[in-house]
């Protein structure tokens, strides 16, 4: 049989190093999985003469210089830019790699699965086979309670980082911001939910923004501020509120929640000029009974 089919005939239920071992056994090349943080998660425990390959396995994780070394390959462009699959070649490495992204079953990428070329070429039927592997422990993680909760508490910190402007090299971070993209459309608009006057307020931010969550899938939130932030895409540049917050207007009404709106933007990178917009359009109009949701307007 052909890698790929091999490949196809494993299963999952038996854990990520089982993947792995298995991976192994058919590809030959050393290969690993670790987390959206660099965090080493499992290994096939083989030698290899690639520098990055032993810091990773030795200290669990990638030094800043060894990131630097990425960002300035363009590898971190690679691989925020791939849709599954990121070939990284460099004349200063002794290997090519290519890594394959994770996803947890809300759709967030939680881990990356990378293969070595050291102990042979990467082939089209081996990358195909690696595509396949890298499928196989989405499967394996896809309802993992530990990694559905890694998912948002990943966004949740990146967007907190990102409201606080704390990032002086963007470049090197921009495959951990990008995963915050995935599944928007052109047009972001962030929004301020303030729960103070809500009956049910006394339950706690955590528990409406699960609540959100379950409503709508597709927005990307967080805690912050005393507000619980909703990142949110649409198609259109003029913000429809019945269009863009089906499924959560009808229960802000409700519960007594008023929401600010911040203008329309596309880098994330600029998420604190927003969220301070939506803060501002919050606070100069939510005492307004007969309305909740506000959209900031440049004076």
């Amino acid at each position: 049989m052909s890698k790929s089919e091999q490949m196809k005939n494993l299963k999952t239920g038996n854990g990520i190093q089982y993947l792995l071992d298995e991976g192994y056994r058919i590809l030959g090349n050393p290969i690993s999985v670790f987390d959206a943080d660099y965090k080493l998660i499992a290994y096939t425990d083989v030698s290899a003469d690639d520098y990055y390959w032993n810091e990773h396995i030795s200290t669990g994780t990638y030094s800043i210089t060894s990131q630097m070394f990425f960002m300035n390959e363009c590898f971190t462009d690679v691989v925020a830019n791939a849709e599954k699959l990121a070939l990284m070649q460099s004349d200063q490495l002794n290997y090519d790699k290519i890594l394959g992204h994770i996803y947890n079953g809300d759709g967030i990428k939680v881990a990356n699965v990378m293969m070595l070329e050291s102990k042979g070429a990467l082939e089209q039927d081996k990358i195909a086979a690696f595509e396949i592997l890298a499928d196989l422990i989405t499967n394996e993680i896809r309802d993992d309670e530990f990694y559905i909760a890694y998912g948002e508490a990943y966004q949740d910190a990146w967007i907190k980082m990102l409201i606080d402007n704390d990032i002086e090299e963007k470049a090197l971070y921009s495959p951990h911001v990008q995963i915050l993209y995935n599944d928007f459309k052109t047009n972001l608009y962030l929004a301020v939910v303030d729960i103070a006057q809500s009956e049910a307020q006394n339950k706690g931010q955590k528990y409406f923004v699960d609540l959100f969550r379950r409503k709508r899938e597709d927005f990307k939130y967080a805690i912050y501020g005393g507000y619980i932030v909703i990142i949110m895409s649409t198609d259109y540049k003029t913000f429809n509120v019945k269009r863009e917050l089906n499924g959560l207007m009808k229960y802000f009404e409700q519960q007594n929640m008023f929401i600010g709106i911040s203008s329309c933007f596309s880098n994330l990178f600029e998420l604190h000029k927003y969220y301070a917009e939506a803060v501002k359009a919050l606070k100069s109009m939510k005492h307004n009974e007969k309305r909740h949701v506000f959209v900031y307007r440049a004076v």
